[in-house]
């Protein structure tokens, strides 16, 4: 199973975006989506899991939630828009991963792009950058990886400019 991670598009879905997505069997949007134009447009690509970010109005957040806790074979994600640091989140993260224990944490809205091991909560913390255009952010990222007989492989970071 091929996953395609995504987050702060502030409305903006580029061709080159579209192109590497539409290779996913799953869509793991992180918030700041934009519109639900947006979201409908990435729904027709693969099938796409999303959470709210700050900036999304009231029609998202009456269709897709806050924070999502799913399983993907044996991997259990929390995927959260606003997490804070790594092993220092805020307290509704860090309140989510005690009591949800996943082995992956999904996050966006501070537009840096990492992938890092947190041996304090012992779990991979996944943040793919941004894909839109608003932002400091210098290049527009996304992340894709490939879940096989429940581990992570194949992991890669898409660089949407170049």
């Amino acid at each position: 199973m091929k996953v395609g991670i995504i987050s702060d598009t502030h409305n903006y879905l580029s061709k080159k975006t579209i192109k590497y997505l539409s290779e996913c069997d799953e869509i793991w949007h992180a918030g700041d989506i934009g519109t639900i134009d947006i979201l409908n447009r990435l729904e027709k690509i693969s099938y796409t899991r999303a959470v709210y970010g700050n900036i999304d109005g009231d029609l998202l957040r009456r269709e897709i939630k806050e924070y999502v806790v799913f399983k993907i074979k044996k991997i259990k994600v929390l995927m959260i828009h606003i997490a804070g640091r790594i092993e220092s989140y805020n307290s509704k993260t860090r309140d989510l991963i005690k009591e949800n224990k996943p082995d992956l944490l999904v996050c966006g809205h501070s537009h840096i792009l990492k992938v890092s091991r947190d041996n304090k909560f012992n779990l991979l913390h996944i943040n793919p950058g941004a894909a839109g255009n608003v932002g400091f952010h210098r290049e527009k990222t996304i992340i894709r990886f490939d879940i096989n007989n429940e581990k992570i492989q194949n992991m890669q970071v898409v660089k949407l400019d170049k």
